[in-house]
């Protein structure tokens, strides 16, 4: 048994919907969820710069002791999850390649589409890990700059939902039957995301794949908590930590007792 936390990042609150699933997964797990609020988003950023970043926060959580770091941000695994599992020396588990195997799971066509943000559709990540596992599969992946900050600011539905059929139309139109939500925000609007695609489309969400993803590392790596125990959680962010704790409510649905606040030079001098 191994009773040290597990480490999840994401550039902001969005991870937190990964969290959540874990929470339901392994309550008997301690884990500290790092968002880095001071420089969020991630998505428009330049490549070189989310590895860097996403290199300064899985040194920092490994400096602090965690057995095993979640990726929790389709931007940064997309960025930088071989480098990371290069260069640090605990686990790593990425959003990305538990979604691309579900989706290749579930599809019946072969026509796999992607909503992301613009880092990770610009990566080409997705299709590369879904042409790993199947060679033939056509992909279809759409860029989606505006749904990020319509679901931070709590947008009107009737907004939201005309930016998902908009973002939707491509991929409608190649004919896919499983969609990959690639990005950890998308678990809010689920009921749009239901209601555009139908339900003869299936949809994979980052974050209870992941959760499973993170289940299998610990029992394959033998570095699971005893299941008797009673899990906690700590919380940092490199913003405010009360706008923090305002919309991690929103994406955790549970209520956030503390936030503690993270320097960004400290992250730097963790990445020295």
């Amino acid at each position: 048994m191994d009773d040290r936390p597990i480490g999840i990042f994401d550039s902001g609150a969005g991870g937190l919907t990964v969290l959540h699933e874990c929470l339901v997964t392994l309550p008997h797990e301690d884990f500290i969820y790092l968002g880095d609020g001071a420089r969020c988003p991630y998505g428009p950023r330049p490549r070189e710069e989310i590895r860097r970043f996403s290199h300064e926060i899985a040194s920092y959580l490994q400096d602090a002791g965690v057995k095993l770091i979640v990726a929790a941000c389709n931007s940064a695994t997309a960025a930088a999850l071989p480098e990371l599992q290069e260069r640090l020396t605990v686990p790593i588990v990425g959003v990305l390649a538990p979604e691309a195997h579900a989706a290749v799971q579930a599809t019946r066509n072969r026509r796999i589409g992607v909503l992301a943000t613009e880092a990770t559709v610009a990566s080409g990540r997705y299709a590369q890990a879904i042409h790993t596992l199947d060679a033939g599969a056509q992909v279809v992946a759409t860029a989606c700059p505006r749904l990020v900050p319509l679901i931070e600011t709590g947008a009107p539905t009737e907004e939201i939902d005309a930016a998902v059929r908009e973002y939707a139309r491509p991929l409608k139109d190649e004919g896919v039957d499983t969609v990959i939500l690639g990005c950890t925000h998308y678990p809010l609007i689920r009921p749009v995301l239901e209601r555009v695609f139908g339900r003869m489309t299936t949809l994979v969400f980052s974050a209870e794949e992941t959760a499973r993803e993170v289940a299998e590392t610990l029992d394959r790596k033998g570095i699971a908590s005893e299941r008797s125990r009673e899990g906690s959680t700590r919380f940092l962010t490199t913003g405010k930590p009360g706008e923090f704790r305002a919309l991690g409510e929103r994406f955790l649905q549970l209520p956030i007792a503390g936030v503690e606040q993270v320097a960004i030079r400290d992250l730097e001098l963790a990445a020295a």
